[in-house]
């Protein structure tokens, strides 16, 4: 380390590396002032009504902050309270179909994905914003160039475009919980990623962009069944096919896959339910992926630390992901062997 990256600290003259966020010395904390500015910020744009700017200088200051530090604590509770208000404002119990009232969260996560599906149908700016990043693009190509030497051009296509929709599902998630983000990035034969800078304050923000890339495939998965049933070709039910098997798959609750981070916000009881509702998926429809999540599920339910209390909405969530995607991945493909 250089002697012109060590700063001093104001207070009590006590040498302070350039990553540190407090001094070793006083506790004094370095960004300060800017944390000042920033708790000013948040404070202005709550008073007007402004969430989400509120959320991003709220959040922009607990990067600032030590996590140990006493301010972090108060917050990541504002945060919090703060992003429940941004997951009750698309829509409310009240403007539920008096027929999804009785289902209460699961009834809220239905209305939701008919929400979604809308969006995808008729309001896709968003899709088109990953697509201005050049990175986004060339590794989209790339990713079709394998795989269109495996599938041909159209599967390979339609592949990528399922991929890139799941994606895309989280980084909505991202941008509406404030938390700065990169464009998808594509790694041929693996997938794609997105890399976060910023990461979700609690569990439930966790599960909501976990389970919003599933969500968003789950979607496009539809809209690759209704071409099928619309046009009868064979490609259509392939990329069905397609579809629901990487997001069931990537409902496997470990590492960082999407399960994982769905699982943060399910107390052990939700756990046990999501366990064993993969367990009956399994038994009636033999889908081998399943079987993988299926596992993971139980083992995360009975080996694994869980959160006191459950979030309704993940847990619902979930649970529609699992019935949809299962339902999908018995849509018949020409030239696949009918279980």
């Amino acid at each position: 380390m250089r002697a012109a990256d060590v700063s001093r600290c104001e207070t009590c003259g006590a040498e302070v590396a350039p990553r540190l966020l407090a001094c070793p010395a006083c506790g004094r904390l370095v960004h300060a002032a800017t944390l000042t500015r920033l708790a000013d910020e948040a404070a202005h744009h709550e008073t007007n009504g402004r969430t989400r700017e509120a959320v991003v200088a709220w959040r922009s200051a607990l990067e600032l902050l030590p996590p140990e530090a006493p301010q972090a604590a108060p917050i990541r509770a504002r945060l919090d309270a703060l992003t429940r208000t941004l997951d009750a404002a698309p829509a409310t119990a009240s403007s539920l179909p008096k027929w999804l009232a009785p289902l209460g969260v699961v009834g809220f996560a239905l209305w939701k994905f008919k929400f979604v599906l809308a969006f995808l149908l008729t309001k896709g700016k968003l899709l088109l914003t990953g697509l201005s990043q050049s990175g986004t693009v060339l590794s989209m190509l790339a990713a079709m160039g394998v795989y269109w030497t495996i599938w041909g051009w159209k599967f390979a296509l339609g592949f990528v475009v399922l991929i890139y929709i799941h994606e895309m599902g989280h980084v909505a998630a991202l941008m509406r919980l404030g938390i700065r983000a990169s464009a998808p990035m594509f790694i041929p034969g693996l997938g794609a990623v997105v890399r976060m800078d910023q990461y979700p304050a609690s569990p439930r923000e966790d599960a909501r962009v976990g389970l919003a890339g599933p969500v968003w495939g789950l979607a496009s998965t539809v809209g690759a069944y209704a071409l099928s049933l619309a046009t009868g070709q064979a490609i259509f039910a392939a990329l069905t096919h397609a579809g629901a098997v990487i997001n069931l798959f990537n409902l496997t609750p470990v590492w960082q896959l999407d399960g994982a981070r769905g699982m943060h916000a399910l107390a052990k009881p939700a756990r046990l339910a999501i366990a064993a509702l993969v367990t009956v998926a399994f038994v009636m429809t033999t889908e081998g992926t399943l079987l993988l999540v299926g596992l993971a599920a139980w083992f995360k339910a009975l080996a694994s630390e869980a959160p006191a209390d459950t979030d309704g909405r993940a847990l619902a969530e979930f649970a529609v992901l699992v019935v949809g995607l299962t339902a999908l991945t018995q849509v018949p493909v020409p030239g696949l062997p009918v279980r």
